[in-house]
């Protein structure tokens, strides 16, 4: 029950339109990497307060220029 209602608490975390700053999601009280987007049907979306979305989004960076690079 406690699990069921933190996840009903994350879930209306995203709804909330202050938790948005244009097509990015920014909650430092949201614990979680990434999250469904505002609406479900378009995929997710990295919450931009965690630090772990940056050093995520750097490795994929890093890894899709190095694998270019290496196909030459």
């Amino acid at each position: 029950m406690k699990m069921q209602l933190e996840q009903q608490i994350l879930d209306n975390m995203v709804k909330d339109p202050r938790n948005w700053k244009g097509m990015f999601y920014y909650n430092k009280k949201d614990p979680r990497l990434m999250v469904k987007k505002y609406d479900p049907l378009r995929g997710w979306t990295f919450n931009f307060a965690s630090p772990y979305s940056f050093i995520t989004l750097g490795a994929i960076i890093v890894i899709t220029i190095v694998s270019i690079l290496l196909a030459r």
